[in-house]
């Protein structure tokens, strides 16, 4: 009797969960399912269009994975047990000749003890610096290989505000990433980077790892190399590549960008005082200190006056003199005209070699003798 008792009980125990399934179990799907909704047929050329392009983008593009010694340990503190001896990073760049020249940022590659380039297939080679510049940020790189697809180099003056662009890399490691946007602004100039040269800015997502990858027109050629961007990565900044092909050939020739200089101090001339200057309106740079010695100072420019033209091309502001000085070849004379105490006169100076800051090498600390206790803080 009581084994039926148990059956019984064990019976209804699964027919009821059973039964209450059945009741809770909807009706209807949980979901519904598209009939193959049509996408608008304008909307599907442009679909078909931008999906084509980033595949025919995407072969030249390559990761770039770079190992670097590790900083030693700050003055006063000793060395962790744990600590790694090397710092790795990555970024990217793509190919720009078929025998494996490719251009990325100088500072994905710079001091790097070693670099390695993976390519779109997966191959992976050793690449080694070409030449670099830390003005620019820029960098050429080589990787023993031939017959490699390449990236076609645009025409960045033709780039306009408004247009469409691609941004091609690596973020996060994430390969071969594509986002769009547009060209945000022209001609802006990086606070605490180049103050001479001119960046596009887009919003297409430039995040950490797209260092050094192409901004692409929607012609498939690269207008930019993508070089920075604001933290969130809601706006990024790219180097012009009509720079780019200015300055690729120095960095294959001498591994080094010799920019211009003349040795002065500027500024914009004040409106107020443009009449002083004898001006009629307040353009030109007004040259606030020159260094003793150097080609300004050869070449006869004197504190207070003003630079209207360099070599027959108007002067407005700090900015055109800038550039033009940078990209004129070193040991070239120039005629510049400039405004000296109410009339114009002309001095011809011999354009010098910037001389960037020299860095603070890596502070080496040698391991303890086994003789002697390891060095302590000081308390």
């Amino acid at each position: 009797m009581r084994r039926s008792t148990l059956s019984l009980a064990l019976a209804l125990s699964l027919v009821v969960p059973a039964v209450a399934a059945a009741q809770a179990r909807p009706a209807e799907p949980l979901w519904k399912e598209s009939q193959g909704a049509a996408v608008p047929p304008d909307i599907a050329r442009l679909n078909d269009f931008m999906h084509g392009l980033a595949e025919r983008l995407k072969p030249p593009l390559v990761q770039i994975q770079v190992r670097r010694a590790a900083d030693p340990p700050a003055e006063g503190q000793e060395q962790q047990p744990n600590a790694p001896d090397e710092r790795r990073s990555q970024g990217s760049g793509f190919i720009i000749r078929e025998d494996g020249y490719l251009v990325t940022n100088a500072h994905v590659v710079g001091d790097a003890d070693r670099i390695q380039v993976r390519l779109v297939d997966g191959r992976r080679f050793e690449g080694r610096v070409v030449g670099l510049d830390e003005r620019v940020d820029l960098a050429l790189v080589k990787i023993d290989a031939q017959g490699l697809p390449v990236a076609p180099l645009g025409d960045s003056n033709r780039a306009r505000v408004g247009e469409f662009v691609l941004a091609l890399g690596h973020p996060f490691g994430l390969e071969q990433t594509v986002s769009f946007g547009i060209v945000s602004r022209k001609g802006a100039p990086i606070q605490g980077a180049v103050g001479t040269f001119e960046f596009i800015q887009t919003d297409a997502a430039v995040n950490p790892g797209n260092s050094g990858g192409p901004l692409v027109n929607m012609a498939g050629e690269v207008v930019g190399v993508n070089s920075m961007a604001a933290v969130n990565g809601t706006i990024g900044f790219a180097i012009p590549v009509n720079l780019v092909k200015a300055l690729l050939p120095q960095l294959a020739e001498k591994g080094k960008v010799e920019w211009g200089w003349l040795g002065v101090s500027i500024a914009e001339v004040p409106d107020e005082e443009a009449a002083k200057f004898g001006l009629k309106e307040a353009k030109g740079v007004l040259i606030r200190q020159v260094v003793a010695g150097q080609p300004a100072d050869q070449g006869g420019i004197k504190a207070n006056d003003v630079v209207v033209s360099v070599d027959g091309a108007a002067v407005e502001g700090p900015r055109d003199l800038q550039r033009i000085i940078s990209s004129t070849p070193v040991g070239q004379s120039v005629k510049i005209s400039l405004m000296r105490e109410g009339k114009e006169t002309q001095v011809a100076v011999t354009v010098g070699a910037y001389q960037a800051a020299p860095r603070v090498p890596r502070r080496v600390v040698p391991a303890p003798s086994p003789r002697q206790p390891s060095p302590q803080p000081p308390r």
